[in-house]
Parts: structure tokens; sequence; C-alpha cells
């Protein structure tokens, strides 16, 4: 199965946002791929967190949930959508949800990010806290690829890629990291950690990032990649919009888990 991280410099107009997404969408579906996965934040990287509060949207409905649905649909592709936000508990709020959407433009699942980023280097000082509202469920899903191949997807969101505890759990075949790792930690981290999930678990890693200086100031590291099962990193862009693409190979997946059965080898 082919499959595409796309890598994107998100803006503060989720218009503009959104039509960037969906070149980059339609690359994806040129090239072949049958899931492509947009970043954290895609839809939107504003001035301020609390940006956040004037576009979320309700579970079913909404302009970006819209955009997601219609291009699955129109280009059949697997489309996960980065992340949005979602309505939350209460006004001050949102979900960063992760949502995946089939070539029918159905939804097929949801995921709320779970681990919330707090980093304070005396320049630096991000705490998602204040304006996201965590998530609790670990969430994968079945692929089934038009070789008629099943993978199990699992899902997670940036911060998540720290606690190795979550990609367990998933139990997945391919594990999706979409991202807007700062340039700080980026460069010190996210290679190593995205690799190292990829060991741990014998996973693909499919890793589309934010990438580059935005609007509002911030930098990303992008770097976006996808990881093979033996670590080995299979495509990856450094900085700007762009589309990473790679070949997920199921039988070398399983000749590698029955090579070294790490998995079966669980005690704790």
């Amino acid at each position: 199965m082919k499959v595409a991280a796309l890598q994107m410099v998100s803006g503060v107009s989720l218009q503009a946002n959104l039509d960037s997404a969906r070149g980059l969408l339609e690359q994806a579906a040129r090239a072949g791929a049958e899931l492509a996965a947009l970043p954290e934040y895609f839809c939107l990287m504003g001035q301020r967190d609390s940006d956040k509060l004037a576009v979320r949207e309700s579970l079913g409905e909404g302009t970006v949930q819209r955009f997601l649905a219609q291009a699955a649909r129109e280009l059949q592709l697997w489309i996960v959508g980065g992340t949005l936000p979602l309505a939350a508990g209460d006004d001050a709020h949102v979900r960063n949800t992760s949502m995946v959407f089939s070539p029918a433009g159905e939804r097929i699942a949801r995921y709320d990010k779970i681990h919330l980023f707090k980093f304070d280097n005396g320049r630096e000082r991000y705490d998602e806290s204040r304006v996201i509202e965590s998530g609790s469920d670990t969430v994968a899903f079945e692929l089934r690829a038009r070789d008629g191949h099943a993978w199990r997807i699992g899902l997670s969101v940036c911060y998540d890629l720290r606690f190795p505890e979550l990609y367990r759990a998933l139990g997945a075949d391919v594990l999706l990291v979409p991202s807007a790792f700062t340039f700080v930690t980026g460069q010190a981290h996210w290679e190593l950690l995205l690799r190292a999930r990829a060991v741990e678990n014998l996973a693909y890693v499919v890793a589309p990032a934010q990438g580059g200086v935005h609007e509002n100031g911030r930098r990303t590291w992008g770097h976006s990649m996808v990881v093979d099962p033996w670590g080995a990193v299979l495509a990856q862009q450094a900085e700007g919009p762009g589309v990473v693409i790679a070949q997920l190979d199921a039988a070398r997946q399983a000749q590698l888990r029955a090579q070294l059965p790490a998995l079966e080898h669980r005690v704790l």
C-alpha cells in the first residue's frame, strides 16, 4: 500500500489552509497513494492558542469535516485529517481531534489527543491544556487496501509520541503521528522517537508534520517521514509544503515479525 505524509506550513486563514491541503491531497492521489495523512493543526495555526475556539466544530458538521469528507470521496482516498478543533465540555476548551474518512466520504474513526504538550525553556512557552481538553481513549481502525490486505492503523498525535505505552496498547501495523513539533524539540528528538516507536512495535510509522516558519512567527521542525518496522526512514522532507510518499510492504512486515517475535515475548 502506498501512503502519503503531507507536510504543511499552515497559517491564520482557515480557507487558505484548506486550499493548500486540497492541493497536497490531489498530489498524493495522483502519485497513487491509498492513504494520505495531514499534519496536526492543518486547518489553522492562529496568532494565539485561543483562535482555535473560533473555528471549533461539532461532531458531524462544520467546514473542515465537510472538506475532509468531500476530498476523500472525490479523490478516492483514505484521509487522516491531522487535527481539527472540536467542541469540548466547556466553551473555554476544544478537543484536538484526528478524524479518518474512507474513500466513500464516511467518517471511520475519531481520536482526541490524550497527552497535552507543555514546554518552557525560558524563551519558548507552550501549554496546550489552557485551551485543549484531553481525550482518554485509544483508537485504531481497519483499512482494507486495494490488494485486499487488511491493515490495523493506530492513531496518535504529536506529543503522544513520547508515551510508548500508548503505542503498545494500539497493537497496530501502522502508527500515524500527525504533528506540529517545535523546532527545538524536533531537532533533538523527532526522528529518534519515530524510529524507536517503529522498532518497538515492528510497525510502519507515518508522520506528517508542520514544517517551516508560520504567519504567527512560530517555527516548526517539519521532517515529515515514513519509517519502516526495522527503523529505516523510507522517505522524508525537511521543510516546506510537500508530499512524502512511501510503499508499505505487508509481506516484509510479516517476515520481520516472524524473524524477531519481540511482540510475542512481552512479559509486563
